[in-house]
C-alpha cells in the first residue's frame, strides 16, 4: 500500500523533532530499539500494534502517518479586485494568506480604508505609494512595509508603471482585501 510507504520516515521525523533518540522513544513505547529502528527504516511493516503507541507518544494522529502527501503547488486563479490583480500564493486554508498583487499606476491615491487585520508587503517591482494615517510614503523595489489595517490606509502604484508586491495578510486583512462583498 502506497499509504504505508512513508510511515517510517514520518515517525523518524516526528521523533527527531522532539529531540528524542531511538532509545528514548523505544523505551517510552516499551519496544526494542531494534524494532523501532527497523520500523523507521522501512525494514519492518507498520502495524497498528506498533504504530498507535508511537503516535500517542509523539503527539500525532494516525492520519499524519498514512495520509498521502498533499500537492504543495498552489493553483489558484488570479482575480481582479479594486482595480488591481491579486494572485494567491498560498492555499485557501493556509493560516496566513500571501498574494502577489499588481497595482496599476494612479495619478492620485485612492481613498483610505480601515478594517480589522494586519498587513505586510514587499515591493517586487515599480514604486508603491502607501498612504498611512494621512502620511504619504513611496516605497521602491526591495523595500517592505507593515501596518495595522485599522489605521486609515491606501496602496497604489506611483509613476508610469504598475507595481508588484508580495503581500501577507492576517486572516481578517485577507478576507477584506481579497473577497467581494456578499
Amino acid at each position: 500500500m502506497a499509504e504505508l510507504d512513508h510511515v517510517g520516515a514520518r515517525l523518524r521525523s516526528a521523533r527527531q523533532g522532539k529531540g528524542w533518540t531511538l532509545e528514548d522513544l523505544a523505551s517510552r513505547a516499551e519496544m526494542s530499539t531494534s524494532t523501532l529502528s527497523r520500523l523507521e527504516s522501512g525494514k519492518r511493516g507498520a502495524s497498528l500494534e506498533l504504530v498507535v503507541p508511537l503516535t500517542r507518544l509523539l503527539g500525532m494522529r494516525l492520519d499524519d502517518l498514512v495520509a498521502e502527501p498533499a500537492d504543495p503547488r498552489v493553483r489558484r486563479a488570479a482575480t481582479r479586485r479594486h482595480g488591481h490583480i491579486v494572485a494567491p500564493l498560498t492555499h485557501a486554508d493556509s493560516p496566513v494568506q500571501t498574494y502577489k498583487v499588481t497595482f496599476p499606476p494612479l495619478a492620485a491615491a485612492p481613498e483610505p480604508r480601515v478594517h480589522d487585520g494586519f498587513e505586510w508587503f514587499y515591493v517586487l517591482s515599480g514604486r508603491v505609494r502607501l498612504v498611512l494615517d494621512g502620511r504619504e510614503l513611496t516605497l521602491e523595489r526591495g523595500e517592505a512595509a507593515e501596518f495595522d489595517t485599522r489605521v486609515p490606509h491606501s496602496i497604489s502604484a506611483v509613476g508610469p508603471e504598475p507595481a508588484e508586491v508580495v503581500s501577507i495578510f492576517s486572516p481578517d486583512g485577507a478576507r477584506l482585501h481579497t473577497r467581494t462583498a456578499s
